[in-house]
């Protein structure tokens, strides 16, 4: 465990160091790195056949990728004042400097076949998350297909370039339990969960208005039965692979106890 963890420590270090610009930061949110997306990166490159030097900048690239698709993510579409106003258009350049620190990095490697699944990668990203702003999704399927490619296209397009496909399902699962149990805590703090409201607009197509108490507790029930479904086919996947790091199987293990059952939350309701 020790091992990954200073390589950990180590990688982050790095995309802070490169994601440092003291005017951005004087302005707008520094970004933050997800720690279980890079230790899911780190692992799965350790597993391959990659030098560690390649593997770090692969790491650092992708995690930078990752930042700049999140970073645009965080634009407001709504009237502004002037101050808001600018940190609404340095959130914009900032995501545009975080994709250039990433191409820079990219043109350094010279493997064509990384970058093109990486720029394949991006755009299913993007596309996913067109379809959930619009929320264009019909059927509950197709919307949790939406989440799932958003969190994970980046993930399965590295892991089927090192031909280890068997961890494509398992990262997308993953990831997309991460995802569902963040916007969930969200829901139930009353804030703004883009994926809620696209499974409201998803419930509304489909029946009458009723009581909101009663609504909620259906929105709940539908994102819980879809984190239940991915947490069995991870326990599932997890008992085929090799021995793991300690450090990421308790990760996982966190993410997979982090998720509240449906029934416990509506006897707190009660």
């Amino acid at each position: 465990m020790q091992n990954l963890m200073v390589k950990l420590a180590d990688v982050k270090e790095q995309i802070n160091e490169k994601i440092k610009h003291p005017y951005l930061l004087k302005h707008i949110e520094p970004p933050i790195i997800d720690e279980d997306k890079l230790l899911l990166l780190l692992s799965l490159l350790n597993k391959g056949s990659v030098p560690e030097l390649i593997a770090k900048k692969y790491c650092i690239t992708i995690m930078l990728i990752q930042i700049a698709l999140d970073t645009h993510e965080l634009v407001s579409n709504h009237r502004l004042d002037s101050e808001e106003l600018k940190s609404r258009q340095l959130t914009v350049l900032a995501g545009v400097y975080y994709s250039g620190l990433y191409y820079k990095i990219l043109a350094g490697i010279d493997d064509i076949e990384m970058i093109r699944s990486l720029a394949e990668g991006i755009k299913e990203v993007n596309e996913h998350k067109i379809s959930l702003y619009q929320k264009s999704a019909n059927t509950f399927d197709d919307l949790m297909n939406d989440i799932k490619k958003i969190e994970s296209s980046l993930f399965v397009k590295v892991a089927s370039y090192l031909d280890d496909t068997e961890w494509n399902d398992f990262s997308a699962n993953l990831l997309f339990v991460k995802r569902l149990n963040a916007e969930r805590e969200l829901f139930l703090q009353g804030r703004k969960s883009i994926v809620f409201e696209a499974i409201k607009n998803i419930v509304g197509k489909n029946e009458t208005c009723h009581d909101t108490n009663d609504q909620d507790k259906d929105l709940l029930a539908i994102c819980d039965h879809y984190i239940d479904c991915s947490k069995n086919l991870i326990q599932k996947q997890f008992r085929k692979f090799p021995i793991m790091d300690e450090l990421l199987v308790k990760k996982i293990q966190s993410v997979l106890s982090k998720n509240e059952s449906y029934a416990n939350t509506l006897v707190e309701e009660g």
